[in-house]
Formats: structure tokens, sequence, C-alpha cells
């Protein structure tokens, strides 16, 4: 009989390996969370994805450099089988060579042959001299070199301080830096970290000695508040916050925001960054965010540091293409700031999507809610605001025809004309929502059109809120809807606002925000994100639903985020991200770039409004407006793309994928109770294990374990909870425990109790004889091993 995955790897490959010189730290495990579960106040982590990396020493007491991915097969698979998903994972980890074997012979794919090279027998596989080699001369890097000694320094808080993907960017940055490039790009979704990415960059920088002084640059003091947090965190007091009044001069990470150094397009003159900080001041200047980048006058950050590294951080580095619906302004406003981007850093050396995030369990999967409003799909006309007796929004005064334009679209409403039924008619259809979905208590953000906009929809939720509190006798939360936009004159101003919002679970539930929210804020236990504004920039889309993909804290405690679209933003989702525009003048002059989506906000992110102009208003009960549905849907990624599919049809795919790989239940027991092979099932479906995890929230199956989520989808079987199974596990069982003595039955049965916290797992962790009444001991000395007793009493808890 041949071996399975974990025997061959243990009596097979590992001996080999051993023998070849790789040993102790050289093989290098990486495991991706999986989310956690709250169980019993605590949080429990699901299983996750465990990745094996070949690392080559370099320098005695230094952490070994990792290189390459092995993917270890059973011992009866063909050695070349998981190739595919080695590369695939070998792009994630930013290794250039990838491994597959079985324990007899082995496949190759390096990105210095780009070839395949299959059926070696593993006696022959590379030493780690010979992947030194080969990595030395495919990077143009001498590893004993000082300009590689960045790659080799350790974490700040150790290699538990960092997550995967985030060793990869900086490991991709320090291999370019060790090249001699001095213009850097990252490319990673909201919420993986991009602040802890830099501040561990610069720290690697500073133990190899190769770090004078350091910018780190954003648009918003929110953004430099986080950024200041990261960096203190890391350098201590070496770490300081620019001011007008204080630039700071002698600290070694600087922390600043464009509009303290004085160098936005608003600013004739950078008369304080001038006057601070003399030519290559700085050795390194990170910009955060900077897919927000105007490449206007703040560019003499750069030009005026010319022989510093320049480091972009972005969520999207590309752009969409086509989309024959958007505005063609806004998408040559997106594709001109990112052609900037590409066009001043280069292609981003590392990538980590929404989709990765989702699928590795660092970010929260995205239920969408579809709706449409009917008045949107309407003109209205002169005759029609006319006959209604519309009044300027700002005096009260009586609006004359002439004052009126011939008609106003949907793009229009909440920006030139206030529409009190529809403000009432969507908030009330949010509203209803909230209730049906676990309460009004949820935190959410919505994103508005103008500031008056988020003011009206701030009234009409806190009216609809005060209504609710009152037929249902509680007495309402304080601040429960609050406007939170950069309006000057917004008392409390949104720094006060916004860490109540992230705090506190008593009030501030729902922010109706521009685009202050938009970016960089991080709201880890946000519940919802709402659009009630139209948008043409696929940039801002991104910025805005990343709010959402935090996967609370503690981390994991939050599953999945809902997005209700009532304004069809969700269409930008999935197309081709690339660029095409060309600017005629180069991003490092003068004059060029904007804001993104500079015409779709209100005050922008400087928190200068812009000039006030006439908004015409129809009071209540003028019009009727209609909400319809649109279905649900969930965001999947399929051959790396963004996509929006019926949750019906996304169920069906997830029964199709499954039924091919265990064709009846007997199948999906036996697959499942063999974590190996539990997760290669997982990892097949679509969307993988974070799919059915989300399948199981909106089917409020919490309850149960996973394999009841896909007994159903799968075989129509209904599913069981875990106490359920738990439960009944001592009554079907009987006979088979009076096989056993009585102390063998009990720990048998306090066994299987151990399901009802967190299903399947929970009889998988090293911890498990570590509860009360669980003896080990009593599992031993008898005619079968204490393995297959395990392996038995999970198979029997599933029947």
């Amino acid at each position: 009989m041949s071996r399975n995955e974990h025997l061959t790897r243990v009596e097979l490959i590992d001996t080999i390996l051993h023998d070849l010189g790789w040993t102790g730290p050289l093989i290098r495990e990486e495991k991706t969370p999986g989310g956690s579960n709250i169980i019993d106040g605590r949080p429990v982590k699901r299983s996750g994805r465990t990745d094996y990396l070949l690392c080559l020493p370099i320098i005695s007491g230094k952490p070994p450099l990792a290189v390459a991915v092995l993917e270890a097969k059973s011992e009866g698979k063909l050695p070349s089988l998981g190739i595919q998903q080695a590369r695939r994972d070998a792009s994630k980890h930013h290794v250039p060579f990838v491994f597959t074997t079985n324990g007899h012979l082995f496949a190759e794919y390096g990105e210095d042959s780009q070839q395949i090279i299959d059926g070696k027998p593993l006696t022959g596989f590379p030493t780690p001299d010979d992947l030194r080699r080969r990595y030395q001369a495919l990077k143009g890097i001498d590893l004993t070199s000082s300009n590689a000694l960045p790659l080799l320094m350790p974490y700040k808080g150790g290699e538990l301080a960092r997550w995967y993907f985030q060793d990869a960017a900086i490991r991709a940055t320090l291999e370019r830096m060790a090249a001699g490039q001095k213009k850097i790009l990252l490319s990673l979704a909201t919420g993986t970290g991009k602040t802890i990415i830099a501040a561990q960059l610069l720290h690697k920088l500073a133990q190899a000695g190769q770090l004078q002084k350091a910018l780190f640059v954003c648009d918003r003091e929110e953004l430099r508040t986080q950024g200041m947090g990261k960096m203190h965190a890391v350098f201590g007091d070496n770490a300081q916050e620019v001011s007008t009044a204080d630039p700071q001069r002698n600290a070694r990470i600087l922390v600043a925001t464009y509009q303290t150094l004085n160098v936005t397009d608003e600013d004739k003159e950078p008369a304080f960054w001038k006057e601070n900080y003399p030519p290559d001041f700085f050795s390194h200047i990170i910009i955060d965010e900077c897919h927000r980048a105007a490449w206007g006058r703040w560019s003499v950050i750069l030009r005026d540091n010319p022989n510093a590294v320049h480091i972009g951080l972005t969520a999207t580095p590309r752009i969409v293409v086509g989309g024959g619906t958007r505005d063609a302004e806004a998408k040559k406003k997106d594709e001109e700031i990112t052609s900037h981007n590409i066009d001043y850093f280069g292609q981003p050396v590392y990538e980590y999507s929404i989709g990765d995030g989702q699928e590795d369990g660092y970010l929260a999967a995205c239920e969408v809610i579809r709706r449409t409003v009917d008045l949107d799909k309407t003109e209205i006309t002169r005759a029609d605001i006319v006959e209604r007796s519309a009044i300027d929004a700002f005096t009260g005064r009586t609006i004359k025809p002439g004052e009126i334009d011939d008609k106003y679209k949907a793009h229009d409403y909440d920006a030139k004309l206030m529409l009190d039924d529809r403000v009432k008619a969507m908030s009330e259809d949010l509203f209803q929502f909230f209730l049906e979905t676990g309460g009004p208590h949820q935190k959410t953000v919505i994103f508005c059109t103008r500031d008056h906009h988020a003011n009206q929809m701030m009234i009409a939720l806190n009216n609809l809120y005060t209504a609710w509190c009152r037929k249902v006798q509680r007495p309402p939360k304080e601040s429960y809807a609050f406007q939170c936009t950069g309006n000057p004159d917004l008392r409390p101003p949104a720094s006060d606002l916004i860490p109540d919002f992230r705090g506190s679970k008593n009030s501030h539930f729902i922010a109706t925000t521009v685009d202050l929210l938009s970016t960089g804020v991080d709201i880890p236990n946000l519940e919802n994100v709402v659009f009630f504004r139209y948008l043409e920039s696929p940039i801002s889309f991104y910025q805005m639903v990343g709010r959402g993909t935090r996967t609370g804290e503690p981390r994991g405690s939050k599953a999945m985020f809902r997005l209700y679209d009532y304004t069809n933003c969700t269409r930008l989702f999935g197309e081709e991200f690339k660029s095409r525009y060309r600017p005629t003048q180069p991003p490092d002059e003068e004059g060029s770039g904007g804001e993104v989506g500079g015409t779709e906000t209100g005050t922008g992110g400087t928190g200068r409004p812009k000039p006030q102009q006439k908004i015409i208003r129809v009071r209540e009960n003028k019009f009727t407006v209609q909400i319809e549905g649109n279905g649900i849907s969930v965001l999947c990624q399929e051959n790396g793309k963004d996509m929006l599919v019926p949750y019906e049809d996304y169920k069906q795919r997830l029964a199709a994928s499954l039924v091919e790989e265990a064709p009846n239940v007997e199948e999906l027991r036996l697959t499942w109770v063999v974590p190996d092979k539990r997760q290669a099932l997982l990892r097949g479906l679509p969307g993988g294990e974070p799919a059915v995890r989300l399948v199981r929230e909106l089917e409020n199956e919490q309850e149960c374990d996973l394999f009841d989520v896909l007994a159903e989808l799968g075989y129509g079987l209904p599913p069981k909870s875990r106490p359920e199974r738990a439960a009944a596990f001592t009554y079907k069982n009987k006979q088979w425990l009076k096989n056993f003595p009585e102390r063998t039955s009990v720990t048998l049965v306090k066994m299987a109790r151990q399901f009802e916290k967190n299903g399947i797992e929970e009889l998988e962790t090293p911890q498990l004889f570590e509860v009360e009444g669980v003896d080990f001991n009593a599992l031993t000395g008898l005619p079968v091993e204490p393995s297959t007793l395990i392996q038995e009493t999970k198979t029997r808890l599933l029947a």
C-alpha cells in the first residue's frame, strides 16, 4: 500500500533532502490562517494552507533566504501533479523556483529556465549551493555583498511579526534595491498591512546600515496618524510626526502629509519644504496610497531627492480598460493617474489582490446586495420640477424656471438636485435590511454624492432609528448616524469622530461620508459598505470596497461583510486592469495630474470644500420612489479576475465542483476526516474554503461543520449542527463503544464532545489531550493504534 502525503514526506522526502543539506530552518513552513472563529469568547484558528519553502543559509545567526516552494505529493501520485498550483503559490511567495515530488521522483520549474522538467530522481535534487548559484545568476545579486545585506536581516518582533505575503513584498523590494533599482511599486489590496510592510522594510535597511533618513508621506491626517503608530512601534522615538511648527529634521523616520509639507497643487510655492529639507536630505521616500497621487507640484519631493530610493504603495496599480458605460473624463483621469504610477515606478514588483486575501483568510468575504431606484431610470425635466415648487437648498427661496436645467439624469441627483423622496426611500430600504440582518447597530459606511447629501442621509437614518427605538421601547444609542466628511465647518470634526466609529460598541454606528473614509482609515469591524453615490472611477470604487475587507478585531472575528449597491457601482468589479493612457507630460514635471475621482468628491482629501454651487431641492411627497431588488451576488475570482456571481449560481458551481471531486457523501466523509485531503478538496472548490464559509453564513448554518454545509449543497442532505452530532455520537455508537475498556469509551465520548466547539478540527489539534477527561493513555495498549481510533471517531461523528 502506497504512503499518504504525510508519510511520504516524513519517511521519504525529508530523509533524502536532509542528506542533500536541506536541514532544520532551511525548510520553512508558511501557514495561512484560514480565518478564525470566536469560541467561548476566544479566537480559534481554522485550518489554512501550509506551504513549504526552501531557504538558503547565507549569514550565521540570521534568517535564511526563501528561494523555492516545495510541494509534497503522496507516493502513489505523479510527481508533477501539483506543479501548476505550486507555481501559483511560488508567485504569491515571490520565489523563483518550484519543486514537486512524490518521494521518488521530482519535477521542477525555474524562472531561469522557464521550463518544467519532470521525472528526475529525488536523489538528484539541487543542494542549497546549487540553488544559491542559480538564484544569484537570475537576480544579478551577490548574496555576500553589502547590497544584499538587508535581505538577510530579521524582522522587528521576529518572523511572527509578518504575514507571508508581507515578507514576499519586502523581499521583492529589497531584491530590486540590491540590484540597483531606485523606483519601486508595490500593489497590495486594502487591509493587507502596507504600512507594516513600509515599517519593517525600513527596519531591515536600518539594521543593515543602509538607512540614513526616510520620509513616509501620505495625503490625510488620519493616514499620518496610522502611519506614525506603525513606525513608532518599530523605531520608537526615532520616528516623528512632521508639523508646521516642527519639521523634525533630526528624526530618522519622518511621517508627514503633503499638506504639512506645503507641496500640494494648492500651494503656489512649497516654502516649508524648501526651507527645511535641502536636496538629497532623504535616503528613502515611501509614498503611501500613491494611486491617489496628483503628480503635480508635490512631485518636488521626488525631484529634490534624486538619489533616494522612491517606493510607491498602492491598492490599485492598474486601470480598467473599456467599460463602455463609463464617463470618458473619469476614465481618462483614472488612466492618467495609473499611467503616471506605471511610467514613474515601473510595473509592481509584487501584487496581492482582494481575491488572494479572501482565499487565504486574511480578508473578509463579500456578499453583494444590488438594488435599483426606479426614479434613476428616468430623466426629470424642468416642467417636472416647476410643477413641484422647488426651492433653493441653502436659502429656501422658490426657484424660478429660468434657473432650472432642461433635464436631470441619475448622476445629477444629490449633486445638482436634492430629492427628499429619494433620500427617504433609499434610507428606509437600507434600514429595513439592517433590521433583517441582525439589527440596526451595525458598523456601516455610506458613500454619498456630496457633503449636503451625506448630511441628509445622516438626518434620515437618525430619524428612522429614533422611530424604531420608540416602537420597540428601547433607549436609543448615542450618535447613531453621523456625518463624517472633510467639511472644515463640521462639528465635531471628522478627526474626532473616526476613533469612536472605530472603537465604540455603543455609539457611532453609521458614517455618512463622501470620500474621507475611502482610503487608509482602518475600521476592522465594519459590517457594511453602502453606495448611495454614482461612481465612474474603478480606482475610487476599489478603495471604498476595501473599507470592508478587514477581518475584525480580534482578527478572524468577522468572516464577511455586505456591500449594498444602489447605483450599479459593482459593475466596476472584474474588468481587466491595465493602462493604455500615456501622458503628454512626464510625471516628474510640474502641472500634470489631479485627485482621483475629483469630480465625484464633495470636499476632497484636504478638507477644503469646493465652491458652493446652486442646489435645487424638491421636498417630500412630490415624487413616488420605488426600490427594486436585483438579487444577491457573491464576489469571486476567476482566472485572476474579480467577478460577481449570483448567489444561486454560486451555490450550483460549488455543488457541481464538489460532486466531481466526491461523487457521493461517503466519499466526502472519507475525505473530510483526513486533514490533507480535506484541505485539498476545499482548495479545489470555486472560491476555496472562504466560499463554503460564506455559504454557511448566508444560510444561517453557523452551528454546522463545513461538512454539513457541503453535504446539503452537493447531496441534498439536511444539515446537522455540531451540538447535534456531538450529542448523537454516544447513543448511535453504543455497541461500538462497548468493545473498549470503560476509560477508553469515556475518552472517546469526551473527544466527540469537542466537535461541538469548532467541528472536525477540534479533534486534530495538539491541545486535544489537554482537555479534561481526554486521556491519551486510555487509547494505548489496545489492538488498534490511537491514530486509528481518533480517525474512526471522526468518521462516526459524521455518519
